[in-house]
């Protein structure tokens, strides 16, 4: 892969993380300010996706096998 390639990979990695980052000091704040649960609930289920669409990400992208590899 081209270099340019990798940094458009970088950037939409450091958004979903800053974001997944965020989303757990909102939940943590929230429950802190006792906030009803469902709120809190919504915030934690948003950060664990988040953090699936990052493991999506890695496993899609860096961890892939190119398509020429695969092939004899």
């Amino acid at each position: 892969m081209d270099e340019s390639h990798f940094n458009e990979i970088d950037a939409v990695m450091l958004y979903v993380e800053e974001a997944r980052g965020r989303a757990e000091r909102a939940a943590a704040t929230l429950r802190a300010a006792g906030a009803e649960h469902h709120l809190v609930e919504a915030v934690e289920a948003t950060q664990a996706r988040l953090s699936e669409v990052a493991r999506e990400l890695r496993q899609g992208t860096l961890f892939a096998v190119p398509t020429a590899q695969t092939s004899l």
